[in-house]
């Protein structure tokens, strides 16, 4: 999209970094250039009213959604492995590669647990009351 005039920053340009300009995500001098884009350019500030409208609305409707205990420790654990293996070079990629295997087999075990828990039975309910008749016999 473009409005025809002529702009110190493209129309595409702005449009394309739009959401980083809407999560302040862009460096300070970045920012002022959208701003003075969005001060000459109406239909990108329109663009950039209705992102911002839709933002509000998604916030509004899913933001109060609690993100679970055990998913914040697994993420913020698997930060300070990436950190540490950046600090300690080539050996912290390998150890970080050992424990993101470990943990792929710990939450596989994890999973295989929880299917069980759901699994339907296979037996009938006459398979049940003959194995009660076993133990009593």
């Amino acid at each position: 999209m473009s409005c025809g005039e002529p702009h110190e920053t493209d129309c595409s340009e702005v449009l394309d970094h739009l959401y980083e300009y809407l999560d302040r995500e862009m460096p300070d001098s970045d920012c002022e250039k959208f701003k003075e884009h969005f001060d000459e350019c109406s239909p990108c500030l329109e663009k950039y009213g209705l992102e911002q409208e839709v933002k509000k609305l998604v916030k509004r409707c899913c933001g109060h959604d609690d993100v679970p205990s055990d998913l914040r420790s697994k993420v913020m654990g698997r930060i300070e492995l990436i950190r540490a293996a950046e600090a300690a070079g080539s050996d912290g990629a390998a150890a970080a590669g050992e424990a993101e295997a470990s943990e792929r087999r710990a939450g596989a075990a994890e999973k295989d647990d929880q299917d069980a828990l759901h699994a339907p039975e296979t037996s009938s309910p006459a398979d049940s009351s003959a194995r009660g008749r076993k133990k009593f016999a």
